[in-house]
């Protein structure tokens, strides 16, 4: 049976400071979990201090994107390297911010994932589509592109290594969710796409989160679906009683 993964993107949000603070309430709010995995990705600064305060708790590190490359002249930009040495455990990779404003594709995704893989690290590979795509009946195609594409070239074994995180790009930040039915038939595409590349057991057991607008309010709802296996948190994931309210939603399934 899969387990539940709640991971939270700060996105570009939030001081060293705060980032340390907030970090440490989530440790002491999740002191009681034991069935669902709690992630937190914090700005590339507040990295290496958030990996302390987290240390030996239940609560993992992740970061928000990686170059593919092991260094050179990538002017702001970060190695793998350089993120496994301070203890980070997961990699976002596609996020939707990242294909719309700094130009990610579907190959330079999979660059990134074969790259995280290679490290023994594990990537949160973003897939989702815009509202216009979803208005023309494009959900399918966008979803297979980006789904064959992250994937070309990696082995079963390395593909159990991965999470999914499917986020409709239209419910991203704009407090719009989708329904619990559009969401699950969306998660159950992504999975049929897997198995079409894997094998019925392998989708069976990649974790597959839903990415858009889930906050206390909706995630008993989403995470009842069959096929959600988690959450990608925004917004919701600033706030640690917000946050822990998603994960307690998820523990007690």
């Amino acid at each position: 049976m899969r387990s539940y993964i709640i991971a939270g993107n700060w996105k570009m949000n939030k001081t060293v400071a705060e980032s340390v603070a907030l970090a440490k309430e989530i440790v002491e709010k999740t002191k009681g979990i034991s069935k669902t995995e709690v992630v937190i990705a914090p700005t590339y600064l507040a990295a290496a201090k958030v990996a302390d305060v987290i240390k030996g708790s239940n609560v993992k590190l992740a970061v928000q994107d990686i170059h593919w490359k092991d260094q050179g002249a990538f002017t702001g930009k970060v190695s793998v390297d350089m993120v496994k040495e301070i203890g980070a455990e997961y990699v976002i990779i596609g996020h939707s911010e990242q294909r719309q404003y700094f130009h990610e594709t579907d190959e330079t995704v999979n660059l990134k994932v074969k790259k995280v893989l290679g490290a023994g690290l594990k990537p949160i590979i973003c897939i989702g589509e815009t509202l216009d795509e979803r208005k023309a009946g494009k959900l399918e195609s966008v979803l297979t592109a980006q789904v064959e594409g992250a994937y070309k070239d990696i082995s079963n074994g390395d593909a159990l290594k991965t999470v999914i995180a499917y986020e409709p790009v239209w419910a991203i930040g704009t407090g719009v969710v989708a329904t619990d039915d559009q969401a699950q038939e969306a998660q159950k595409s992504v999975r049929s796409l897997v198995a079409k590349l894997y094998g019925e057991a392998t989708a069976e057991a990649i974790r597959i989160q839903y990415g858009g607008s889930m906050n206390a309010g909706n995630a008993a709802g989403l995470l009842a679906q069959n096929d959600i296996d988690g959450g990608l948190i925004g917004g919701a994931s600033l706030k640690a009683d917000t946050f822990f309210s998603i994960i307690e939603a998820a523990e007690k399934r």
